[in-house]
C-alpha cells in the first residue's frame, strides 16, 4: 500500500507541482486515496441506500436535523470570521508564520466540513427523499471534498479562502435555516427559504469576479488553478440558476414547504423535508 501510495502521491506532484509542506500530517491529507476511497463509499450509499429503505418506514431524524443544523451553523461561523481576518489575494510567502498556520487550519476545517456535508445526503435517505437526490446535489457534494483535498496539498493559503469565507457565510445563513425548519412551533415564521438560492449565485458569481481580477492583475497564485476555479464556478452557476427557473419561476415555488435537510436549493442541497410522497412508502415516519 506504501508502494501506491508513493507513486500515487508522486504521480499528482508531477501534475500539480511540489506538494505544501505544511499541511503534512494533518487528518486525511497525506494521501489522497483515502479521500477518494470516502466519495466511492459515499456514492455507493447513495446507490443502495434508497434501495435498502424501499420497504422499511421513513426516519424522522427531527432532533437529530436540529442538532447537526446547530453544529454546522456554528462551525461555519467559525471558518467565517477567522478566514476574514486575512487580505483577500495575498501570495502565501506573504504571510507571517502564525497567520500561515492560522489559515491552514482553518481550512483543513472547510476540508473536513466537506466530509460532514455527506449526512445531508444521509438524511434524504432515512427519511425517504429521495427525489430530492439530484445529480446537482450529488455532484457538487462528491466534487467539492475532491476538489479541497487537492487545494489543500497545493494553495492552503493566498486566494484559496476567498471562496471559501463566501461559502462559510452562505453556510450559517443557510444551517441555521434548516435548523429552525426542523422544530414545527418555529417553521410558520420562516420566509426566507428563496433567498437562500439568491445568495449561493450571487457567491458563485462573486467568487469568478474575484478570481478573473486573480487573472487580469497577478497575485502570485498559480494561473492553472484560477482557471479551473473560473471553470468549476460556472457549472454551478449553470446548475443553480436552472434549479431556481424551475423552482421559483416555472413552479411557482414560494409556495412550497419549508424545507429541512436536503435539495438542490443550496451547496448541500436542501428542501422539502417531508417524506417522499412514493405510494410504494409507508406514510408513518419512524420517531427512533
Amino acid at each position: 500500500m506504501e508502494t501506491f501510495n508513493h507513486k500515487l502521491n508522486t504521480y499528482i506532484e508531477s501534475w500539480m507541482g511540489p506538494r505544501d509542506q505544511r499541511v503534512r500530517g494533518m487528518l486525511l491529507l497525506d494521501n489522497y486515496p483515502t479521500t477518494f476511497a470516502l466519495t466511492v463509499m459515499y456514492l455507493l450509499i447513495v446507490w443502495m441506500g434508497p434501495k435498502y429503505m424501499k420497504h422499511r418506514q421513513p426516519y424522522s431524524c427531527r432532533a437529530l436535523l436540529v442538532f447537526y443544523n446547530l453544529g454546522l451553523t456554528l462551525l461555519s461561523f467559525y471558518m467565517f470570521y477567522e478566514v476574514n481576518r486575512l487580505k483577500h489575494c495575498t501570495p502565501q510567502t506573504d504571510y507571517k508564520i502564525k497567520k500561515r498556520e492560522l489559515v491552514i487550519n482553518v481550512l483543513w476545517w472547510y476540508y473536513f466540513s466537506k466530509l460532514i456535508e455527506f449526512m445531508d445526503t444521509f438524511f434524504f435517505i432515512l427519511r425517504k427523499n429521495n427525489h430530492q437526490i439530484t445529480f446537482l446535489h450529488i455532484y457538487h457534494h462528491a466534487s467539492m471534498l475532491n476538489i479541497w483535498w487537492f487545494v489543500m496539498n497545493s494553495i492552503p493559503c493566498g486566494h484559496s479562502f476567498f471562496g471559501a469565507s463566501l461559502n462559510s457565510f452562505v453556510h450559517v445563513v443557510m444551517y441555521s435555516y434548516y435548523g429552525l425548519s426542523a422544530i414545527p412551533a418555529i417553521r410558520p415564521y420562516l420566509w426566507w427559504k428563496k433567498y437562500i438560492t439568491q445568495l449561493q449565485l450571487i457567491q458563485f458569481f462573486l467568487t469568478v469576479s474575484h478570481t478573473v481580477l486573480a487573472v487580469i492583475w497577478p497575485c502570485g497564485f498559480p494561473i492553472g488553478w484560477l482557471y479551473f476555479q473560473i471553470s468549476y464556478m460556472f457549472t454551478l452557476i449553470i446548475l443553480f440558476l436552472n434549479f431556481y427557473i424551475q423552482t421559483y419561476k416555472k413552479r411557482g415555488g414560494s409556495q412550497r414547504k419549508h424545507p429541512q435537510n436536503g435539495s438542490p436549493l443550496s451547496a448541500n442541497g436542501h428542501a422539502n423535508g417531508t417524506p417522499s410522497t412514493d405510494l410504494t412508502a409507508p406514510k408513518k415516519l419512524r420517531m427512533d
